[in-house]
């Protein structure tokens, strides 16, 4: 089994000093996802994609994938989650998962055809045709948000106190879910933003827990387009981040009524949607 984290040696450069050390890097590795689906007894499958991600929580990886993907709207669909064992070559057990949808779900594999497996850093890489970008998702009433300032203030550094391996290695992305008083409910990391995500979103089905309309979303880098669409899939609310989102993700908050903030600080954030139903509040003081 792959590990998060793998070590390597190094030659730092300290003025005219060159020292060779030991160090730490992320492990970056391709994930197939196959799919299972039809009726017992006529059971097909199809390759969705291929993802360059870091080794860890596969299994909620995948099934978070799959939501945000459209494939499913919630974790009964799905049978199993499994390696798959039978490729007569162990060095790529790890990197290929196969989930086993209901005999009831229905798939349009046509519509969830990619031209080339998906990176890292882009999730809408390898989409056969734009219009297959924009998943199905439901318009909901807006209502306001009453969020404490201090506490999306404090977001940045309540999740970098978490992350473990990012300590170690600098090199990743997460993506967590707080409550609205600011205390973490859930995080994950991983090499690719989108993987992050969906390996939360995923996480968070797996245990039963699917409602986050109370919860802010917290994303350690830009917002993209797809980003938000996987949020919105999620039915969260606020997305807040350390980095800008794109036009196209600002246009997307707006039209589902999703409260977002960007270039988030430690004493200062800009808010690019959702400005008319935030409710800002300081927290007294004591």
């Amino acid at each position: 089994m792959s590990t998060p984290v793998k070590p390597i040696s190094i030659t730092r450069v300290e003025g005219e000093r060159f020292l060779d050390k030991p160090d730490l890097v992320v492990t970056e590795e391709p994930l197939e996802i196959r799919v299972g689906y039809g009726p017992e007894g006529d059971r097909k499958q199809f390759s969705l994609s291929v993802t360059m991600r870091t080794p860890g929580s596969d299994e909620a990886l995948c099934m978070g994938f799959l939501m945000t993907e459209g494939l499913i709207e919630n974790a009964t669909q799905v049978q199993s989650l499994k390696y798959c064992e039978d490729l007569g070559r162990n060095e790529a057990r790890d990197n290929i998962m196969r989930a086993e949808l209901s005999p009831d779900t229905e798939v349009d594999t046509e519509k969830f055809k990619r031209n080339f497996y998906t990176t890292s850093s882009c999730g809408v890489c390898g989409k056969a045709s734009i219009e297959a970008i924009r998943v199905d998702c439901e318009l909901r009433q807006r209502k306001p948000m009453h969020l404490d300032q201090d506490v999306i203030f404090n977001l940045p550094a309540r999740l970098e106190e978490a992350q473990h391996v990012f300590k170690h290695t600098g090199g990743l992305h997460a993506a967590a879910l707080f409550d609205l008083k600011g205390e973490l409910l859930a995080y994950q990391e991983d090499v690719g933003r989108h993987n992050a995500l969906d390996k939360l979103i995923g996480l968070m089905m797996m245990k039963g827990e699917n409602d986050h309309s109370e919860s802010i979303l917290l994303l350690s880098g830009r917002i993209s387009f797809e980003l938000v669409q996987k949020a919105v899939r999620a039915g969260v609310n606020v997305i807040a981040a350390v980095g800008a989102p794109s036009s196209l993700a600002i246009e997307l908050a707006e039209e589902f009524g999703l409260t977002l903030i960007g270039f988030l600080k430690a004493d200062r954030f800009n808010v690019y949607s959702g400005k008319e139903d935030l409710v800002l509040e300081h927290s007294p003081q004591t």
